[in-house]
């Protein structure tokens, strides 16, 4: 089907979802495509944050302990649990993503010492590859190794001395979704536990934790949650593993007793024994009034406009004399089950990027040649798509990221 303005309005018109712009402080000059990396502010989320700071900090002091703040962990990860297809008991909110995958991957290295390895995927999330690394090295080559393979090898590379699985649910580069239930199955048949990171599908794609028998999983809450930067990350355990791990970082909110001081340590009882450290209240709040707007949505909703906006930005690509031109060099990543993103390969990816956000359209860029646009459709418009490939099809026929100020990379890409 051709893509005209008159077919993207009528998708505005129809979007059950629109009415959600309305709740986030967005640029009216900008599209934003970036909120698979940090989802933007909510006003209510704002609101939540004055009022932590301005009464429960700056007025009620240490009393808000009682009064909220030490529930948070639990009342965040209930409003998480029905996202990712879990129990609320079985999950937590608790430090970052990287901390807390080192207290699964030390808890089911522990519980299992006779299977030795890590076992994931080349292009999984690097964070979670150099924290393998890091807890293998940390316990010595002979007790730990990590081990690597593409998806393609991976029943091959599952055996015997395979402890645990690690994989993303969504490539960060390509945006490849894999498949959940079929991966956890066949890891199992091995012996092998799965440690699922979610950190760019939750909010976006159905998880069903639970219902897949998965033994662990993580993500953060900075990205399709909009829990603000940083914003704290979700642990899951299931509940049948919950009472047999160890997890090494003993911190006193993991106690059974926290404030009777007792100087042994003695884990908590279910899922609060991944508790650490005291929890930063600030983007614990960010992230909790944050969590409020899906009581509102229906997750299948969001998941079906997601692949909808996804599909949209690919055909109009394809349908663009400029962007499908040969001479332009654009390639679309082809996959065969989708995130909520697309990348499109160049030579010149990063400049690109740089043009595009030059002239308002805020996207991202992935070494070595990824230009990445993500879709996330509580606020994204149908119209935005469009705004954004036109503002491509402009920089590609012009070659306008060629100049010389979209060729040095910051800190951040």
């Amino acid at each position: 089907m051709i893509v005209n303005a008159q077919r993207i309005l009528k998708l505005d018109e129809r979007d059950p979802l629109r009415e959600l712009r309305e709740r986030f402080k967005l640029p009216h000059d900008e599209v934003y495509l970036d909120g698979n990396s940090l989802g933007p502010l909510l006003f209510q989320v704002r609101e939540r944050l004055q009022h932590t700071i301005d009464v429960q900090w700056g007025q009620r002091l240490i009393r808000s302990w009682n009064e909220s703040w030490i529930e948070l962990p639990g009342v965040v990860a209930s409003k998480i649990a029905p996202l990712v297809g879990a129990p609320p008991e079985d999950l937590t909110c608790a430090d970052s993503v990287s901390v807390n995958i080192f207290k699964i991957l030390a808890a089911s290295l522990t519980l299992t010492p006779a299977r030795p390895i890590i076992l994931s995927l080349n292009d999984v999330f690097p964070t979670d590859l150099y924290i393998s690394e890091g807890l293998a090295t940390l316990l010595g080559a002979v007790r730990r190794k990590v081990k690597l393979t593409n998806l393609d090898q991976l029943e091959k590379s599952l055996d015997d001395q395979v402890n645990v699985l690690l994989m993303s649910q969504v490539n960060f580069r390509s945006g490849e979704a894999y498949d959940v239930k079929i991966i956890t199955e066949l890891a199992h048949r091995y012996g092998v536990r799965v440690l699922w990171d979610l950190s760019h599908s939750v909010g976006v794609l159905p998880v069903n934790l639970a219902a897949n028998h998965v033994d662990f999983a993580v993500g953060c809450g900075y990205k399709f949650l909009n829990g603000g930067p940083g914003a704290p990350a979700f642990v899951y355990v299931n509940h049948e593993l919950q009472q047999q791990l160890k997890q090494p970082l003993t911190g006193w909110m993991g106690h059974s007793a926290p404030f009777d001081f007792n100087p042994e340590y003695q884990p908590a009882p279910g899922i609060d024994r991944f508790l650490a450290g005291t929890p930063g209240i600030l983007g614990m709040s960010a992230l909790d009034a944050a969590l409020d707007l899906w009581r509102e949505v229906c997750l299948d909703t969001v998941v079906e406009k997601s692949q909808h906006l996804s599909r949209l930005f690919i055909e109009m690509v394809q349908q663009s004399p400029v962007l499908n031109s040969p001479e332009n060099n654009l390639e679309i990543i082809h996959v065969s089950a989708r995130g909520s993103q697309v990348s499109l390969r160049h030579p010149q990816a990063f400049a690109i990027s740089q043009a595009l956000i030059d002239c308002g359209i805020i996207c991202d860029f992935r070494f070595p040649d990824l230009v990445r646009f993500g879709f996330a459709p509580l606020y994204i418009r149908y119209q935005d798509i469009l705004t954004a490939t036109e503002s491509l099809a402009e920089i590609m026929s012009t070659k306008r990221y060629q100049q010389s100020q979209f060729q040095q990379p910051g800190k951040i890409t």
